[in-house]
């Protein structure tokens, strides 16, 4: 398929909070390096600056960042700040908060609800905003309870610092004690066609039920992860590919997007040929055979 004249507005629409985005968006992880973090080598920074402005030109008004995602020569928040400030009007950008770095790159002690708020800062530092339009809290293996932290975040939500509140890498026992605090307009969970979890499609379901956003991370990586995109493509999802000459990458967006109206993709790369293919995966329509097809290889066992 061409994807030269596809923009993200063929995903369609849906709101955070009281903020309309594009379902099909971009997630800065990749930004920095052949991997993420520390695990690749670092990104050519013109062409990220290239790829995050060329992602606005193709309607792209949902980011993903963090002050976590960096290598040893790039910042995801710090090019976002270079390549598009000031900031397109409708332009959201969400950032995450709870898992710590150390500047060696190293992963520190998750941080506690009082440390909260200096993440919280740091992200508007780096950004270059007075104000952050979302904040998802990372649920960390140490938090069996979010609500301490999630109370922290609603607390500087009421200072004005943060305009709305989601939450990342939970279950439904931990949605609803944040949703008891204060809403919660986004769900950002691990969830990939070859990733079978019922309680991951029970979870996409309630979130669809309550009108809450679920966005997948690692959709398009997969087991790979962190590493990068995966290569390691089931032959169902490339005969579906064949079918519509599209890549095995943009059949598993599309599969991600057809989940659910309310279901958002963020798929991130340093490379420009890779952004476009991306955006344009918003456009590709599964029939309901192939859909049915794909939704098996997610329940197979593994």
């Amino acid at each position: 398929m061409s994807s030269q004249k596809i923009t993200a507005d063929a995903a369609g629409t849906w709101k955070l909070g009281d903020l309309p985005v594009h379902r099909l968006g971009f997630g800065a992880m990749r930004l920095t390096g052949s991997a993420a973090f520390h695990h690749g080598t670092p990104g050519d920074r013109d062409r990220s600056i290239a790829v995050l402005r060329r992602a606005i030109d193709l309607g792209v008004n949902h980011i993903d960042t963090a002050a976590f995602y960096f290598s040893a020569l790039r910042s995801a928040n710090e090019l976002i700040n270079s390549a598009l400030s000031p900031y397109p009007d409708d332009l959201v950008v969400v950032t995450k908060v709870g898992p710590h770095r150390t500047y060696s790159g190293e992963w520190g002690t998750a941080a506690r609800p009082d440390e909260l708020r200096g993440q919280v800062e740091e992200n508007l530092r780096q950004l270059g905003r007075d104000h952050l339009d979302v904040v998802n809290l990372r649920r960390m293996p140490s938090y069996d309870s979010v609500a301490e932290h999630f109370g922290a975040l609603a607390e500087l939500r009421e200072a004005g610092l943060i305009r709305h509140l989601g939450v990342s890498d939970v279950t439904a026992r931990h949605l609803a004690e944040a949703r008891a605090i204060a809403p919660v307009v986004c769900v950002q969970n691990r969830y990939a066609v070859d990733r079978p979890d019922p309680d991951g499609d029970a979870l996409l379901r309630l979130c669809g039920e309550l009108g809450i956003a679920f966005v997948p991370f690692y959709a398009v990586a997969g087991d790979a992860g962190e590493h990068g995109a995966t290569t390691a493509h089931d032959e169902e999802v490339r005969a579906v590919a064949r079918a519509h000459g599209a890549s095995p990458a943009q059949i598993r967006i599309a599969w991600t997007l057809h989940q659910g109206p309310h279901v958002l993709a963020i798929p991130g790369t340093g490379n420009p040929g890779h952004l476009a293919e991306n955006v344009a995966a918003g456009a590709i329509r599964l029939t309901d055979e192939e859909r049915r097809r794909l939704d098996a290889l997610r329940r197979k066992a593994r």
